[in-house]
């Protein structure tokens, strides 16, 4: 079976009928808006439906035919024109398990492990031997992203970044100590090259090197951190590196290597805040001055393999060519390969993920590799006077932003996946009401959430965004804290907002969802009918030329003119709202995965990544400084309460249940006094008086639960529909509060922003 033998069998990324995302957009944005605000974006939509909403519909299917996918040109353009720093902003990272072989695991003999199987996951897909993705239904899934991952680097420009792709790449580039090292790994036929062993003596030899460089070298050396300035910056910088032959030479190399290695010195352990943070931005580290962390060992325009001393392994990737799907897979074979490879040391019979081999590396022809570079070879940087202050200014900036943000990691193992099943709900959907239930317990408010679902069943397809917040899930975590509410109403609110979520990921999972294509219709107004896009009038025969005929406009636009009009439904303050995602989710688990992770999209918001196994969940969570572990402390609550509340609605009733409020009533009362303190005297209760107390007792033990959920208050009674609940909405910026004035090309790419995970 080909690698991409399936991609003619896929079907293009469907264009939804306009009425329907209109009416999607309105129903995820009624249970974060208030009712005033809802009214005016209904408005703004109906007078879209009215005016240039078919108008721009048209437009797109016009210019999605001769396109793989309406909205892969406007992703890339939406990541490759981000201009702020990719590290913390655009980069996630994965952790894989760590080696579970029974042999000591060190810091070389890890990395040489995973490089050689990396290696084989690299020849499989070039020689068109990597299985294809399959969907569950075994429908075959695209794999156009794999060949971006390998060879390709963030090239940044004036005019924004470019994504190149070298496809002819046979080396790697390896970082330890923040020095630059690199040696051939394929040759001409994508063959492996060198052993694990000759890959494990290399990175000896790069250890041992690195380790002689004293710290002041370290400083002058780090020119990694260029790759965490805002683009623009970075762009400036790397012509005047192009400028010295040296220099270009280096970057060069850099580009077009099939990784980076990247190895650090220093030793983690098993705490997961500091491995998401290392893996994430690396950590910050004073020795006289001299910044000598990790953050500086790293090369972020590139897919970096990171390696700790006690052989800890993260992948941090850059995410405008691959999603966490593609990055998930890769991940997962080479950890599963390099543990069927110790098995076949053991018995060749050995189950195996390749349908070939390379020829073994020990008895190829000498003469035949020499012209490859098998041992390692440095890369010394040319360091001039612009450049000592660019890196100099360069990290005291970086570690500013490492330092503006906060992580914290929560390993939740009373149960998951097994569980919540039997429970009869979605596991994701189960968790990412936990998120609801958590942050509203703590803030009192509903806020705009973000999951991907992943649309991959379609040729070159990518994402859409599953808006998570609905009318149910309002109600369900307004309900769920409120003691007049019974346990069987909780259970039942849960379970609706849970089949709520799954219907909206199914339907975005199909290509039917609202944020992909009415953010592709504002990239076609842009595009096409915007002062800042170009002449709306333009009938030359280029690509961007629009097929629209003005002769022939709906009765409802008066002149071509009006077309330059930001469209109304994305100057209301709903596309505003809904795209200042607060709480920016992402699910990707797998056995082979410990942790995943990313920085918050938003400045008041939170980032999370979450696994979900079998018996435990991980999920790692940042922010700018927003009581991060405090939320995650919240969380765990939610979800305990949520599992007692399935509990207690579903165990067998003895007698009819009382609510806390009935029971705090009943103790106030004064029943038989006489009678209950003669059979305590003598040890005795009735078996009626018995089942009561107990019931009483249970119910105080459950409210202290709720009681460490909001924070010392035991209820928190509020109507779902509440304007209350809702987030305030933000002023619209200057431009959309005088519609009469035009946008500035900057103004408009403040509303065009596709940053998600």
């Amino acid at each position: 079976m080909s690698t991409f033998e399936h991609q003619g069998e896929l079907q293009k990324l469907p264009i939804p009928p306009l009425e329907d995302s209109i009416r999607r957009y309105c129903d995820v944005l009624q249970a974060l808006q208030t009712e005033s605000e809802h009214q005016k974006t209904v408005a703004a939509c109906e007078d879209f439906l009215k005016t240039s909403g078919p108008i721009l519909q048209q437009q797109l299917i016009e210019y999605a035919k001769n396109r793989p996918s309406y909205i892969e040109q406007f992703w890339y353009d939406s990541y490759l024109n981000f201009d702020n720093p990719v590290v913390l902003n655009v980069n996630p990272f994965i952790m894989i398990e760590d080696d579970p072989t029974p042999l000591q695991s060190t810091q070389v003999s890890r990395a040489a492990s995973l490089t050689s199987s990396t290696l084989r996951f690299i020849r499989a897909l070039r020689k068109e031997e990597l299985t294809p993705d399959m969907a569950r239904n075994r429908k075959a899934l695209d794999m156009d992203q794999y060949p971006k991952l390998f060879g390709s680097a963030r090239i940044p420009t004036q005019t924004g970044c470019l994504l190149q792709t070298d496809s002819q790449s046979r080396h790697i580039v390896v970082l330890s100590r923040s020095q630059f090292y690199w040696f051939d790994v394929l040759d001409d036929d994508n063959e492996l090259i060198l052993t694990e062993g000759d890959i494990r003596l290399n990175y000896k030899s790069i250890v041992e090197d690195s380790q002689q460089t004293s710290i002041l070298d370290i400083a002058k050396s780090s020119f990694g951190i260029l790759t965490t300035e805002n683009r623009r910056v970075w762009s400036n910088l790397r012509t005047k590196l192009n400028a010295d032959k040296i220099n270009n030479n280096i970057l060069s190399i850099i580009d077009s290597a099939l990784f980076v290695l990247v190895l650090d010195d220093i030793e983690i352990g098993e705490d997961l805040t500091r491995l998401a943070k290392n893996f994430l931005c690396g950590e910050t580290k004073l020795q006289n001055g001299v910044q000598v962390g990790t953050c500086t060992n790293r090369w972020y325009d590139k897919l970096q393999l990171i390696i700790t001393k006690d052989a800890k392994c993260g992948i941090n990737f850059e995410h405008t060519g691959v999603d966490g799907h593609t990055v998930l897979r890769f991940a997962s074979d080479i950890y599963t390969d390099s543990i069927l490879r110790f098995a076949r040391t053991i018995n060749t019979n050995s189950p195996s993920l390749w349908k070939s081999y390379s020829p073994d590396a020990t008895l190829r022809d000498p003469e035949k590799l020499r012209k490859y570079n098998l041992t390692p070879r440095k890369l010394e940087w040319n360091l001039t006077k612009d450049m000592s202050l660019a890196l100099r200014f360069g990290e005291t900036r970086l570690s500013d932003l490492i330092h503006q943000n906060e992580f914290a990691t929560l390993e939740y193992k009373k149960f998951a996946k097994d569980r919540i099943k039997k429970m009869g709900m979605s596991p994701d959907a189960f968790v990412q009401l936990g998120f609801q239930l958590a942050y509203y317990a703590l803030y009192g408010k509903i806020e705009s959430t973000y999951e991907p679902a992943m649309t991959k069943m379609f040729y070159h397809g990518r994402t859409e965004a599953i808006r998570t917040v609905s009318e149910e899930s309002n109600r369900f975590v307004t309900k769920f804290l409120d003691d007049h509410v019974t346990v069987e109403e909780k259970l039942r609110l849960l379970r609706e907002a849970g089949q709520k979520h799954q219907a909206r990921t199914k339907e975005c999972s199909q290509g039917l969802g609202q944020d992909r294509h009415l953010y592709a219709l504002f990239c076609i107004w842009k595009r096409y009918f915007s002062t800042a896009g170009g002449n709306i009038s333009d009938s030359g025969s280029s690509d961007d030329a629009s097929t629209i005929n003005f002769d022939n406009l709906p009765s409802t636009v008066s002149d071509a003119s009006q077309l330059q009009k930001v469209p109304p439904i994305f100057a209301d303050g709903g596309w505003d709202k809904l795209n200042n995602t607060i709480i920016s989710t992402s699910n990707c688990g797998n056995p082979s995965l410990k942790l995943f992770g990313f920085g918050p999209v938003s400045p008041n918001g939170f980032g999370v990544g979450y696994i979900i196994k079998d018996n435990w969940m991980t999920i790692c969570a940042s922010s700018k400084h927003r009581q991060t572990q405090r939320f995650l402390d919240t969380l765990n609550t939610s979800f305990n309460e949520m599992e007692r509340t399935y509990i207690e609605a579903t165990r067998p009733k003895i007698e009819a249940p009382i609510t806390i409020a009935e029971a705090e009533e009943e103790e106030e009362e004064e029943l038989d006094d006489e009678d209950e303190e003669e059979e305590e005297e003598e040890g005795l209760f009735s078996e009626d008086v018995l089942k009561r107390k107990l019931q009483q007792l249970h119910i105080r033990r459950n409210k202290s639960e709720i009681i460490k959920l909001l924070g010392g208050y035991d209820s928190f009674e509020m109507d779902y529909k509440s304007d209350l609940i809702k987030s305030r909405e933000q002023s619209p910026e200057p431009p959309f509060s005088r519609p009469s004035r035009g946008l500035t090309p900057g103004e408009i790419e403040k509303k065009l922003r596709l940053a998600e995970y």
